[in-house]
């Protein structure tokens, strides 16, 4: 019977640290660390930055699709233009520049003069799931699975055409989960193992 007595203190014992151990774990942290990874960064509707003007040949889709998606939305401005080719004869082809309200929604690389982005839209972190500790032993370092969607997505990029072109945008109007590994720093404080983030533009 003392047996049975030690045990059941040893089994509180363990439930009782096992209890102190999961309060110690602040989800909200990891939420503030989460987003404030993605501070400056934004989802936008190519994965790298193009040229404006830009020119396009209206007999191949794939190359106007885009283009044409953004005129109807406002952000760029369509002309045509027929272009000699030596010995075929010509082609027509379709400019595009940025309108007005295009230079608004605009967003230039610093680093190639000329190019930029249509960005719609940063992450946030809407809830975690869970946290497990990579070792149990030394918690500094979890891996978190969340839940985050994209906000501030404007009316542009709402369209039904800008969805069906930008399969991208339809996505982000949804929830959806992701993984990140965080690490406690030496001041307490939680950050993200940049590689862990979700895929992202700009």
């Amino acid at each position: 019977m003392r047996g049975w007595n030690v045990f059941a203190l040893v089994l509180v014992g363990l439930i009782s640290f096992a209890a102190g151990c999961k309060k110690q774990i602040d989800t909200a942290e990891f939420k503030s660390a989460i987003n404030n990874s993605f501070v400056g960064r934004h989802e936008c509707v190519w994965p790298e930055p193009i040229k404006l003007p830009a020119e396009a040949d209206t007999s191949k889709d794939e190359k106007t699709r885009d283009y044409d998606a953004l005129t109807d939305a406002g952000l760029l401005v369509r002309g045509s233009e027929e272009k000699k080719r030596f010995l075929v004869g010509s082609k027509q082809v379709n400019e595009y520049d940025l309108s007005d309200k295009g230079h608004s929604a605009w967003t230039p690389d610093p680093n190639q003069p000329g190019y930029g982005n249509f960005c719609f839209g940063h992450f946030n972190v809407t809830a975690i799931d869970n946290a497990i500790p990579n070792d149990p032993s030394n918690p500094t370092q979890y891996t978190v699975n969340y839940n985050y969607e994209v906000e501030g997505i404007p009316t542009w990029a709402s369209t039904p055409e800008s969805m069906r072109t930008f399969p991208k945008i339809a996505a982000d109007t949804s929830i959806q989960t992701a993984t990140a590994t965080l690490v406690k720093g030496t001041n307490g404080g939680w950050a993200v193992v940049p590689s862990s983030q979700p895929a992202q533009s700009q």
